[in-house]
């Protein structure tokens, strides 16, 4: 059984997620030298190890649980950080424009809590490389720790201190992730980073931020294929005879913005106005 991604009964050590009857989420590790603490109860761990996922457990308040395997939409906004995370409707975006594929060579700047490193460990594969930078040691200590528990091991990530601006060494990247307030100041390490026809990859918050990356990929005309796209994400609400939209909408979050790398040196191509 692969460690990553386990099938099968609950084993010691594992992540879990338990749900309520109200769908609220609860994470969890099955560590058998103490009980899981939840809503006032406690839930023994050899209760649940063994059984199969979508197993009902109960807790000693006698409130049953639904328990399963995370995904990483469940997983990633009950992560363990200090800074926000981005979250899984952007996470998916991301994955899609960078044009991710099992093997792909990755550079990415920013990793937080190490929600997208998991995200992009899991789409390239064991095959693949990526490479975090980060410039608060702390930061790259609490990726470290969430991804060895709640994704387990990845010999195939390397996480370096340092700023992306001026410490980037690697080349024939196919693809750089920047979650940075001034990814414009790293288009010249990301371009030598890169190899042809790869991929830039931005996630930026406020729309000014993004206006002064476009402009600057733009005028530096060493990257094509610039779009910036903004995701919202709408659930909706299903009992008895109701059917409406949830009142809470996760609206916006941040602006994804792409670019390709071109051949070699400027190239200035005529725009229509």
């Amino acid at each position: 059984m692969n460690a990553r991604y386990p099938k099968g009964p609950f084993q010691p050590e594992e992540a879990v997620i338990l749900l309520d009857r109200k769908d609220r989420e609860y994470l969890a590790r099955l560590d058998q030298r103490r009980a899981i603490s939840i809503r006032g109860g406690k839930i023994a761990v050899d209760d649940i190890i063994g059984r199969d996922e979508g197993s009902v457990v109960r807790s000693s308040l006698n409130e049953p649980f639904l328990v399963f395997r995370p995904s990483l939409p469940q997983l990633i906004p009950n992560l363990p950080r200090s800074a926000q995370v981005i979250y899984p409707k952007d996470i998916g975006p991301i994955l899609l424009w960078a044009d991710l594929f099992p093997g792909a060579r990755v550079v990415e700047a920013g990793v937080g809590a190490g929600a997208l490193s998991m995200a992009l460990l899991r789409a390239i594969g064991d095959t693949g490389q990526l490479i975090s930078y980060e410039v608060r040691e702390d930061f790259a200590e609490l990726a470290r720790k969430n991804v060895a528990r709640f994704f387990g091991p990845a010999p195939n990530w390397t996480v370096k201190i340092g700023d992306v601006r001026v410490d980037v060494v690697e080349n024939n990247i196919d693809c750089v992730i920047l979650d940075l307030p001034e990814p414009w100041q790293v288009i010249e390490p990301a371009w030598s980073a890169l190899r042809p026809g790869g991929f830039l990859v931005c996630y930026l918050p406020t729309v000014l931020q993004v206006k002064n990356l476009v402009d600057a990929l733009r005028n530096d005309k060493r990257f094509a294929c610039v779009e910036t796209s903004e995701n919202l994400m709408r659930f909706w609400h299903f009992k008895g005879m109701s059917a409406r939209p949830q009142h809470r909408m996760v609206a916006h979050t941040g602006f994804i913005t792409s670019a390709r790398r071109l051949a070699g040196g400027q190239v200035d191509i005529p725009r229509a106005p």
